[in-house]
């Protein structure tokens, strides 16, 4: 068997593990760092939407139909994901992502991404290379920018 395609990326958020949970699993959480908008409710098959461009048109505002897979309080999550708008020919389809978190002491807290379920060749390549920073560079860092600076203006977000 070969190895399974992953994305992985870690960080460390200077923040209880409580407060991090909340960040992935609250509405005022989520928007916080992640996106503008949401719709979703922590629970197994929940909807996890997360969507960045909350005014286009229905479709393509972000991870729309996406659903919370598992939860374990404070330590796990895991939710289905989408490949962006501009990527149709595997935007239909899912992958997962799991987020672990790992209290570092009372103050900083280790997150972990891990991002499966891909396909290969095609659109899948490029959404492949796409997560890989958009989570490393772009996600995981605001999620610290968070912390240390107070919640992203939607408006004027920061250049990472």
């Amino acid at each position: 068997m070969q190895d399974l395609k992953t994305v992985q990326c870690v960080a460390e958020v200077p923040a209880p593990i409580d407060a991090v949970w909340e960040a992935w699993t609250t509405e005022g959480g989520v928007v916080s760092f992640f996106a503008p908008a949401v719709n979703l409710r922590a629970e197994p098959d929940g909807p996890y939407e997360i969507l960045f461009n909350p005014d286009a048109p229905e479709g393509t505002q972000g991870a729309e139909g996406m659903r919370f897979l598992a939860l374990q309080e404070p330590t796990f999550l895991s939710f289905t994901w989408n490949a962006p708008p501009h990527l149709p020919e595997v935007r239909g389809q899912r992958t997962w992502v799991e987020i672990r978190l790992e209290e570092l002491d009372s103050t900083s807290t280790r997150v972990q991404l891990l991002h499966g379920g891909w396909g290969t060749g095609g659109q899948w390549e490029e959404a492949f290379d796409y997560f890989v920073r958009a989570w490393g560079k772009v996600v995981l860092p605001r999620l610290v920018y968070r912390f240390e600076n107070g919640p992203v203006d939607w408006s004027n977000p920061p250049a990472l």
